[in-house]
């Protein structure tokens, strides 16, 4: 039986030719059979692909020959079968991640410029036992339903594109002066947004390095992560131990649960947080739609959400 990962990474780095190098990846991950979904752009690549083991570690070893690529932080993760990407999309963007202030970061051969100060897990913990520390979650907020750092900040945002006016509405600035730690799944997004805080005013802003992932892999579910962690593919949601805490709450009877489904209205792109016994009784609709009304068929057939 075939072994399935999942590399997830990104790279802030200047790219004179986004398109050569979309191309390039297309034609290496359709050769070796690999689905996902990458986004290049001028500042960068931000990436998860998934396959059978053999063929994702020959897409690593060939993406990190690429120089501006070779120091990338790729992260790994169990894949559950080819089901997980169903596709492969290879993308050239304005940004890496779709904050809708492209002209607002700069990006140089280290990275963004004027971004927080990286921790790992362990210096987090290290920060957490000095300062009161307010962590900040840069995901979309109905990925915090599932999974988020305990007690932390969760902006009302449903993607990345509303975190320009979240921030400037005056909400958190009693947190200007205070040390505040951003997060995200994989870096990417916690990055950015560490930098767009500095710009606004926030004094003391801290970026988890490399993410949920890295910090799940080094703490498990024995630190201050709670719950599970949204992904964007059809796996839907991962744990980092057997011990994860269930923190979502069903839609629709409010029971325990991590699972995450699209509603079904063809014109929505809500995530609902369902327990199993909802999803089989019903197809999940989000309380904006009457029951029925324009919906797909069935639970299965979910819409992928762009990350951002």
């Amino acid at each position: 039986m075939a072994d399935y990962k999942v590399l997830l990474f990104y790279c802030f780095t200047p790219l004179s030719d986004p398109e050569a190098l979309r191309l390039w990846q297309r034609d290496l991950c359709e050769s070796l059979g690999l689905g996902g979904r990458i986004i290049l752009s001028k500042d960068g690549i931000n990436a998860t692909v998934g396959g059978e083991l053999r063929n994702v570690k020959k897409y690593w070893r060939k993406t990190k020959e690429y120089e501006p690529f070779s120091q990338v932080d790729f992260k790994w993760s169990d894949g559950t079968g080819p089901e997980d990407f169903p596709g492969l999309r290879v993308r050239v963007r304005e940004e890496l991640v779709g904050f809708g202030a492209p002209g607002e970061i700069a990006v140089d051969e280290h990275g963004v410029v004027g971004g927080g100060s990286p921790l790992t897990p362990e210096a987090l913990h290290e920060l957490v036992a000095t300062k009161d520390v307010t962590f900040f979650d840069a995901r979309n907020s109905w990925e915090a339903q599932i999974g988020r750092f305990s007690e932390a900040v969760v902006p009302t945002v449903r993607t990345s594109h509303d975190f320009v006016k979240e921030l400037e509405n005056g909400k958190y600035d009693h947190l200007k002066d205070e040390p505040v730690v951003t997060y995200c799944t994989g870096g990417v997004r916690c990055e950015i947004l560490s930098a767009m805080m500095i710009t606004r005013g926030f004094r003391e802003v801290y970026q988890l390095a490399g993410g949920i992932v890295r910090y799940g892999e080094t703490f498990g579910d024995q630190g201050l992560w709670e719950g599970a962690l949204s992904v964007f593919d059809n796996r839907k949601a991962v744990t980092f131990s057997p011990e994860a805490a269930v923190i979502g709450r069903c839609f629709r009877c409010d029971s325990a649960s991590s699972r995450l489904e699209n509603c079904t209205h063809l014109e929505c792109r809500r995530q609902l947080v369902v327990c199993d016994g909802c999803a089989v009784a019903d197809v999940p609709l989000c309380d904006a739609h009457p029951s029925g009304a324009q919906s797909a068929a069935g639970v299965s057939a979910s819409r992928s959400i762009p990350e951002g």
